[in-house]
């Protein structure tokens, strides 16, 4: 194998043991989550096996983790560029199952985990969360209507 290669293998079998660890599993518990045989799970660890995009998928599943992150790790896949929230709210414009109502109100979510307290609202975002609901809306508990799973 090359250096490189080499390296990568390394990089993402500390990456594997590091999510391993975080998630306070031993090898013989990721091993019964995926169905991966101990030694190799050690081995891919240890970077001395490359491992197929199906077993890094079993992997990320074990993990409860992404397979595009271990894909990427592992070489098989180009890390994306992602420019931030402006990517965010094309997809969202650009998503077709959805109507424009629906758009504008998982952009108003998404722009509303983003702000940190202090921030100023901006008026358009704003008017949402004071405007009364739609006709035909279902009020939620702010709104004065039931909660669910109290």
């Amino acid at each position: 194998m090359a250096e490189g290669v080499e390296q990568r293998l390394r990089d993402l079998g500390e990456f594997i043991r590091h999510q391993r660890e975080g998630a306070r599993l031993s090898l013989r518990g990721l091993s019964n989550r995926t169905g991966i045989s101990n030694p190799y799970l050690s081995q891919i660890e240890r970077g001395l096996r490359k491992p197929s995009a199906e077993i890094l998928q079993q992997i990320a599943r074990g993990l409860a983790i992404s397979a595009e992150t271990l894909y990427e790790r592992a070489g098989i896949l180009d890390p994306r560029e992602v420019d931030g929230p402006a990517d965010v709210v094309a997809a969202i414009e650009a998503a077709p199952d959805l109507d424009d109502r629906q758009k504008q109100a998982l952009i108003g979510v998404y722009e509303s985990m983003r702000r940190t307290p202090g921030d100023p609202v901006d008026a358009a975002a704003g008017a949402g969360a004071d405007a009364p609901a739609e006709p035909g809306a279902v009020a939620g508990p702010e709104d004065g209507g039931a909660s669910h799973g109290r």
